[in-house]
């Protein structure tokens, strides 16, 4: 048994160690730190309190699985969200926002009033939650001082109710660490450094715990699920599971998940960079699945150990004390760390937000109007009153949370507590979230939805836990109205939670969306929603460049007042530096100067607030009040608008330029940039790191040789300041770079197109040696000859083209007839008996096959000869080309009573995938053809940084003197000639495609012995693999066709009759269409959906992946289909590809058409 004293000292200590490291934080430069994107990802884990850690298992007894829906919402908003999220805190850093409220203010106009009123309903809602957090503590604290050896009661403690000592302690520590300055959008590093700790110990406590019971109070899973599978209550925890509340819990907390104060302050206000929002991506969502991995364990034992004698929220601290041992004590202590490292670092967070709040959007907005009528500026520091107003607006909040957890009923769960909190949060999200998508929103909308909603949570949520249930208000409803039961409104039977969110979210929404109707916005509302709703660069109107009766020193003086002399002095000097002049403290300010007072001053105070000190500074000030108050619209209106014109004349530059800040993020840029470089528009984006930037213009302009990772090409913008150049050999094209410092940090780089003029220059140079060193008399006779072989050129280069178009247009009228021969071959061939008619059928499907396969070879060294095949590397799993290639090739070799082995392998590679299948089709087709005894073997190793990928055969070899001229074309060996008919093409193809890929192909061969082929390829990285791939890689194996719907779209009647007498003929039900038109007749009368849709690419009307597209917009998404085409084009596979529609190239093989029609079958029901 632990005794009591020891409790309070590890406590105390703890606490002080806490202290220490946000400190240390608060000295370190934390924004230098590699480990700062885990910091940020940790910190957002604040999310997880002392309802998480005891709670949640309290929760999960009550409710069953319903307790993960509350994880659930913040991990997809953390990952499918991401883009929103990124967009919020660009949104508030750009606004200088400093907690939710001002967020919303600064929306709405910049309202004082929407900011008050999101105030007021932030710290309503949030009084419970940190209420929960102090019954959490108490409650832990008197069960663990309670078991003490030494026999101490919290009632005989000194200090009388434990609680009291909670709350004076959090108090004084979120003093220490949340009020050290008045600029809240200053990062509080070390603030953060002791969260991301607290989320680490919290972690590892449950875990702990977690371990704890499975493995010492029980004899690990086995024992304890087979006793719960026995005990009565866990079978009414299992029953208690409901499906409907899961779906409501989850809404709700995708809902607040950003709304919460503590959260918004974390995740927006405490983020620095784009890289950290990245790591979070991944890292926060395995934080929440790690520790809710033992909430079901450690439920079942408690359910087990004590069954419904003592409350489920304690069964995290009282399973390791109902064991004997030191070891148990030490977990029970552990397990109290735990609980108060989550409780603490919530207080902490949400008492600093709240206070910032309550100064800068309540309390500091009366002041300032109560100072409205001075005749006489004050003069007095504000810095120093802002800190402790925020002062005492943590005690209060900590005092208010202390007397709601002293009025109401403390037997209430700490789930239902935080789910109150959460439903009075969610009020704050129709203005929210509208005001990012809704233009025409405005502050009347935003104040009559929120009051509404906040009121009628207040009635169904609040009210009822005050009041005993058999109070006549809770059990008749207002004025006996049966209708008007809190916990039953409108007679609708809800359970408790779901009746407060739907109703106040519904009643919210229908305030804002009414309320923003009613009247039209004013121009500061329009010019705020069009800086949050749109991404436009430029304004339609035009503001005004007027000056007001305020100097500088004036305006100065009146910043200095919140910031401090200091730090203000540091900001008007930028600014200065920035604006390459310096205006003297008499003369009047302008626009310009005003805009950017009211964003300093806004990081201290709050939007609103910075607003409401500017309008009565110039009210104080100017003589004509009315006009000088547009002043600070005129100011945004005009600081929007010129930078809309300065960015339209900038797109006309034929030069790209570049911006990046001081820190190498993109921060402007014109379109002449990613013209030039052929960027995507994905990639070129605000706040972009230099170095993501040169990434891309290596990968997308093929200069991976000269500087694989684009650092070489990012440390010659940063440090080269005069002209230098950068060729791009693939395109034939050479930019001219300059890159110039900015005085107040950052750089800007120019890009400018100089090819033309290098080539006029180097053709004007070789004129002129060429006419000092040719005779006059020969001129004449070479411009002649020069013109001939231009003409010569042209008319070369216009065969070779008119060679293309004809090869690609005779080979898909070639193979369109050549398909249908084939079906109608595979069809014949399965349904002939005769063992001398079945061999007439296979050898008529041989000799389509070698059209096919002499075709085919002369297409692809077409396409390779004239460039129009491109590589498109990406990262890829080896072994999904090896399985697609053992797919297509098992039935030959089997057919030839050979073996065909492939090495098993999870290795990644960086190549192009359809190329590389290529490739290897190549050489796995020709071992197959030349062996006759033995088989095929494919085996992969890895050899450095490569992996070497080898096709082994053992068949009749190639002499050594033989092995240069193989890869010519149309070079056949005697012996090879003998063994297989073909052009000899084939290894030719490999060698093109080797060479546009980039690896090394070498053969070793030993005659009458065999053959083998290595291709050495890059390893890459691995990606997980998507659920898709799994699918396939799992189901790929299966051919079973039984009664499989099939819809075939083709323009050519003999296809459709061939492919229906296949398919048939393999037990499928089959429907024809030679259009869209009809397939849609087709769906419609058989009234149930195909399982797979082969569709042609070459229809009448339309291409066959326009048809596709269109049904799945008509009958779903997921509508299983297959292209198939003669075009064996890299763009058509990548469209393909990136629509999820799998291809068959005509002619079709039967096995590989049944294999994808099995595969796309067996995926689809394994999506069901």
């Amino acid at each position: 048994m632990i005794q009591a004293w020891v409790v309070l000292i590890v406590a105390f200590v703890y606490l002080t160690l806490l202290f220490a490291v946000a400190s240390y934080g608060d000295r370190k430069v934390m924004k230098q730190w590699r480990g700062r994107s885990n910091i940020y990802a940790l910190s957002l884990a604040i999310y997880c309190t002392t309802w998480t850690f005891f709670g949640s298992v309290g929760l999960a007894v009550s409710s069953g699985i319903n307790f993960l829906a509350i994880y659930l919402g913040p991990i997809l908003v953390i990952t499918v969200g991401y883009p929103i999220v990124r967009r919020i805190v660009r949104l508030s850093k750009e606004q200088r926002i400093t907690s939710i409220a001002d967020f919303l203010g600064a929306r709405y106009g910049k309202s004082m009033h929407v900011a008050a009123v999101a105030t007021v309903i932030a710290v309503i809602g949030t009084v419970p939650y940190i209420a929960l957090q102090l019954k959490a503590i108490s409650s832990s604290l008197t069960t663990l001082i309670s078991h003490s050896s030494d026999g101490l009661t919290p009632n005989l403690l000194p200090f009388g109710d434990i609680t009291i000592l909670i709350t004076v302690v959090l108090a004084l520590f979120t003093i220490l660490f949340g009020t050290r300055h008045a600029d809240a959008t200053e990062h509080q590093d070390g603030l953060m450094l002791a969260i991301a700790m607290e989320s680490v110990v919290k972690l590892v406590a449950f875990v702990c715990v977690g371990f704890f019971t499975v493995y010492v109070i029980f004899d690990g899973f086995g024992d304890l699920f087979s006793q719960a599978s026995t005990n009565a209550d866990v079978q009414k925890m299992v029953d208690g599971i409901n499906w409907g509340q899961f779906f409501v819990y989850t809404a709700l907390s995708l809902i607040v998940f950003l709304l919460l104060p503590r959260q918004f302050h974390v995740a927006v206000v405490e983020n620095h960079t784009d890289q950290e929002l990245r790591r979070a991506r991944w890292l926060f969502p395995l934080y929440l699945v790690i520790i809710n991995l033992f909430v079901i364990p450690i439920a079942l034992a408690g359910l087990i150990k004590f069954g419904g004698s003592i409350s489920a929220d304690n069964f995290v601290l009282i399973l390791p004390m109902s064991q004997s041992g030191s070891s148990s004590s030490f977990i029970s202590l552990f397990a109290f760390i735990g609980g108060l490292s989550a409780g603490t670092a919530m207080v902490v967070v949400a008492c600093v937000a709240l206070a910032i709040m309550l100064s800068n959007d309540l309390i500091l907005p009366i002041y300032l109007r109560s100072q409205a009528g001075a005749k006489e500026t004050s003069t007095r520091n504000m810095e120093i009153p802002i800190l402790n107003i925020r002062r005492g607006a943590i005690i209060g909040v900590l005092t208010l949370a202390y007397f709601y957890y002293s009025l109401t009923d403390n037997t209430v769960a700490l789930a239902s507590i935080g789910l109150i909190s959460f439903v009075a949060i969610a009020q704050l999200g129709p203005a929210f979230f509208g005001g990012l998508f809704w233009r025409q929103a405005n502050a009347r909308g935003a104040i009559i939805g929120m009051i509404c909603g906040a009121s009628v949570w207040g009635y169904t949520l609040l009210l009822p836990t005050f009041l005993p249930a058999e109070h006549p208000l809770i059990a008749e409803g207002l004025f006996g109205i049966t209708a008007l039961r809190p916990q039953n409104l409108f007679g609708f039977d809800l359970a408790a939670i779901s009746n407060g969110m739907i109703w106040s979210l519904f009643f919210n929404t229908f305030g804002y969306v009414a309320g923003s109707l009613t009247r039209t916005s004013d121009p500061l509302e329009r010019m705020q929603a069009s800086a949050f709703v749109s991404v436009s660069r430029a304004s339609s109107r035009s503001g005004g460049t007027g000056e007001s009766e305020v100097t500088v020193q004036q305006l100065r003086e009146t910043v200095a007042r919140y910031l401090g002399v200091t730090r203000t002095n540091r900001a008007f000097e930028d600014y200065w530096t920035t604006l390459g002049e310096i205006l003297p403290d008499e003369q009047f300010i302008n626009d310009e100067l005003l805009r950017f007072s009211e964003q300093l001053l806004a990081s201290a105070i709050g939007a609103s607030s910075s607003r409401l000190v500017h309008s009565l500074l110039l009210k104080r000030y100017d003589s004509d009040v009315k006009s000088n108050l547009q002043l600070l619209d005129q100011a945004s209106e005009a600081l929007q608008f010129n930078r809309g014109v300065l960015q339209s004349a900038l797109d006309q530059l034929d030069q790209g330029l570049t911006v990046f800040d001081d820190e190498f993020r993109l921060a402007s840029w014109n379109t002449q940039f990613r013209n030039l470089l052929k960027l995507p528009t994905s990639v070129v984006k605000a706040g972009a790191p230099l170095t993501e930037i040169t990434k891309e213009i290596i990968e997308q302009n093929n200069l991976q040789d000269f500087d694989p990772d684009g650092e070489q090409l990012a440390y010659r913008m940063i440090h080269k300041d005069d002209l230098w150049h950068f060729e791009i050999p693939g395109q034939d094209k050479i930019m001219e770079i300059k890159t110039s410092a900015m005085p107040a940090g950052g750089i800007v780089v120019t890009w400018n197109d100089i090819t033309q003029r290098l080539r006029s220059a180097e053709a004007l140079r070789e004129a002129n040696e060429s006419l000092e060193r040719r005779v006059e008399e020969r001129t004449s006779d070479l411009v002649e000859l020069n013109e001939q072989l231009k003409i010569a050129k042209a008319e070369a280069d216009m065969a070779n083209r008119s060679k293309t178009r004809f090869l690609a247009a005779a080979g898909h009228d070639i193979l369109q007839p050549l398909n249908a021969a084939r079906l109608y071959s595979s069809t014949l061939l399965e349904r002939l008996k005769n063992k001398t008619e079945v061999n007439l059928a296979q050898n008529m499907g041989k000799s389509l096959e070698s059209v096919e396969e002499i075709l085919g070879a002369i297409l692809a060294i077409s396409r390779l000869d004239t460039a129009q095949m491109v590589a498109n590397p990406v990262a890829f799993p080896l072994k999904s080309v090896l399985e697609q290639l053992k797919l297509e090739f098992i039935p030959f070799a089997m057919e030839k009573g050979l073996t065909l082995d492939f090495d098993k392998t999870e290795a990644w590679v960086y190549s192009d995938p359809g190329q590389l299948r290529r490739l290897l089709q190549n050489l796995i087709s020709n071992g197959l053809k030349y062996t006759r005894l033995g088989g095929v073997t494919i085996f992969c190793e890895t050899v450095g940084d490569q992996i070497s990928i080898k096709v082994r055969d053992t068949g009749i070899g190639i002499a050594k003197k033989n092995l240069e001229i193989i890869f010519t074309e149309f070079e056949r060996l005697e012996d090879g000639a003998k063994q297989a008919t073909g052009l000899g093409l084939g290894l030719s193809i490999v060698e093109r495609i080797a060479k546009m890929l980039g690896h090394k192909v070498q053969v070793q061969s030993k005659l009458r012995k065999g053959t083998t082929f290595e291709v050495l390829v890059d390893v890459a990285e691995a990606v997980t693999e998507t659920g898709r791939t799994k699918a396939q890689a799992q189901l790929v194996t299966s051919n079973q066709l039984e009664g499989t719907f099939i819809l075939c779209i083709d323009n050519d009647a003999n296809i459709l009759e061939g492919m229906s007498s296949l398919l048939t003929q393999w037990g499928c039900e089959v429907r024809i269409a030679t259009d869209l038109k009809g397939a849609r007749l087709v769906i419609e009368k058989e009234d149930k959906l195909p399982d797979v849709i082969l569709a042609d690419y070459h229809l009448d009307k339309a291409n066959g992946i326009d048809a596709i597209i269109a049904l799945r917009e008509r009958f779903g998404s997921q509508l299983p289909a297959v292209l198939i085409t003669a075009d064996r084009s890299s763009e058509l596979k990548l469209e393909a590809g990136e629509l999820g529609i799998p291809i068959l190239q005509k002619p079709i093989k039967p096995a590989a058409m049944r294999a994808v029609i099995a595969q796309e079958r067996l995926t689809k029901e394994a999506a069901e």
